[in-house]
């Protein structure tokens, strides 16, 4: 690969939304050496899920994918009802149907400029463990979300069949990925790739404190420093912005809603360039 491709992300495409789609048709690489992460919420039904990364598969590279929270819901417009583990696990097979990699994959190198580089997509969830400052406990922190309205849809549609509870689907997450990141090549820095932010640190601007709650666990908030990120990406808060932790840089990447891009002055910078580091193509 010559110096001429991108590493390049985005995520939450929400290909529900017309507008969304009309945005995802025109997504095209600017060089035939680009790769593309796609940091999940790309939509909620397979149908869509297919269209989008079969569409993105055939114009990239690369692409590499990690479920966000929609993906993984089961919802009454989706023929395919599959639950859970269950539904995860068959996307996974779909997109090894259309060569894009998944957190089951070995995961690939990026020898471009800015390489050598692990690109390492994790799906990890989340484990209540985001609460707001004096809340100590799940049981606590979701009646205080319920009291103020503040309810993420997945408590409704997120299932994690065949494990008891979405926190403890995030423990077996969190065993199964720390064991791949372990067996990786060492000698390389890395790129994280999760749908949910490493760290709390990024849902302290969210409006509603208490949606932090589904953002993700305090039990990945060192992995950036123990396995050698050059660079940390993720979507979910649809806040797009660069950020930096111990050194990191980390960078959100979501397109969002189309009432959040709009005021967002429309389209400007939809992708990030993730590698080589510099200005967002």
């Amino acid at each position: 690969m010559s110096a001429g491709g991108s590493l390049l992300a985005i995520s939450d495409l929400h290909t529900a939304y017309e507008e969304n789609r009309k945005i995802i048709s025109g997504l095209r690489p600017g060089s035939d050496e680009d790769w593309l992460i796609v940091a999940g919420d790309v939509g909620e039904t397979f149908a869509d899920i297919e269209w989008v990364l079969g569409l993105l598969s055939e114009r990239f590279a690369k692409v590499i994918w990690t479920p966000g929270n929609h993906e993984l819901w089961t919802p009454q417009s989706d023929p395919v009802r599959l639950r859970g583990e269950h539904r995860y696990r068959r996307l996974v097979e779909v997109c090894r149907g259309m060569g894009v990699v998944t957190p089951e994959d070995p995961y690939p190198v990026w020898r471009g400029e800015g390489g050598p580089v692990t690109v390492a997509p994790l799906f990890v969830l989340y484990d209540y463990s985001f609460r707001v400052p004096g809340v100590t406990s799940k049981k606590e922190a979701l009646e205080q979300a319920y009291e103020a309205g503040v309810v993420c849809t997945d408590e409704f549609l997120l299932h994690p069949d065949p494990h008891p509870s979405r926190e403890a689907w995030c423990q077996v997450r969190i065993a199964e990925t720390e064991a791949l990141l372990a067996a990786r090549d060492t000698s390389l820095p890395t790129v994280l790739v999760s749908h949910f932010p490493l760290v709390r640190d990024p849902t302290l601007v969210l409006r509603h404190p208490e949606f932090a709650l589904w953002c993700g666990t305090e039990r990945t908030a060192d992995w950036h420093r123990r396995y050698n990120a050059v660079a940390a990406v993720y979507g979910h808060l649809h806040i797009p912005r660069t950020t930096w932790y111990d050194g990191v840089r980390f960078e959100e990447v979501s397109l969002g809603y189309p009432r959040e891009w709009k005021r967002r002055h429309g389209l400007a910078g939809r992708f990030r360039r993730i590698l080589p580091a510099g200005t967002t193509p």
